[in-house]
């Protein structure tokens, strides 16, 4: 009976599916710049809901991910594109990456919702597995739902054993939140747009690029302004 009523729903689930999708189409990638530096800065700048200090000062890169559109109807689906920057042996915070992030669960869920996702790495292995272009949240490397104050830290034992601290925004509320499975891909196609056909991620984050869009650089100077403070 189960597989009977899954089988009738899985044409009702892909006919819904489909076109938020389709809706949710990717955007330029200096309008992504743009709305990933809003982004942060608007998190950033949140009294009391900012992600710690402490934590960016000794944060090896961080993605910020605009307007990640989850949609579910049994079967769910998650996609969103943004930015990642590294931070150099020196201290200072490369010109970023684009990346997209993706995912998908199984179960009765129902729903379109959209939310902003921020992923602070702590260790070096979760770089390698991004410089080399894919890794898996949870899986390559992993994470846990990250403390939320300019004050906060890490207490509980899967957020001090975590290798990334993800958050998410939706509806004004900045909290924590558990991406397990979630893929994070670099944009080859965003990054030739922006920085020339055949650039590596790695020749970007070691600055091997000249000419940088200023909407692009704007998200470099923002991470430096933030884990200044």
């Amino acid at each position: 009976m189960f597989r009977l009523t899954l089988r009738r729903l899985l044409p009702v689930a892909f006919a819904l599916l489909l076109p938020a999708m389709a809706a949710h189409a990717e955007d330029p990638p200096l309008v992504r710049a743009q709305n990933s530096v809003r982004v942060l800065r608007e998190i950033m700048d949140a009294p009391d809901k900012s992600i710690p200090s402490d934590l960016l000062k000794e944060a090896r890169a961080i993605a910020v991910i605009p307007d990640v559109l989850k949609v579910g109807f049994v079967f769910g689906g998650r996609r969103g594109e943004g930015l990642i920057s590294v931070k150099g042996p020196d201290g200072t915070w490369s010109n970023p990456s684009f990346v997209t992030i993706t995912g998908g669960s199984v179960g009765f869920q129902a729903g379109v919702s959209s939310t902003d996702v921020v992923l602070v790495f702590r260790t070096q292995r979760g770089v390698d597995g991004i410089v080399n272009g894919k890794f898996t949240i949870g899986a390559d490397a992993a994470a846990a739902a990250g403390p939320v104050g300019r004050n906060a830290s890490a207490s509980t034992d899967s957020q001090i054993k975590a290798e990334i601290y993800s958050y998410s925004r939706a509806r004004g509320l900045f909290a924590g939140v558990a991406l397990d499975g979630s893929a994070l891909r670099i944009d080859y196609d965003a990054n030739a747009a922006i920085y020339g056909s055949g650039i590596t991620p790695r020749r970007i984050f070691e600055g091997g690029v000249n000419n940088v869009p200023g909407e692009v650089v704007r998200f470099r100077d923002s991470l430096e302004e933030y884990t200044q403070r």
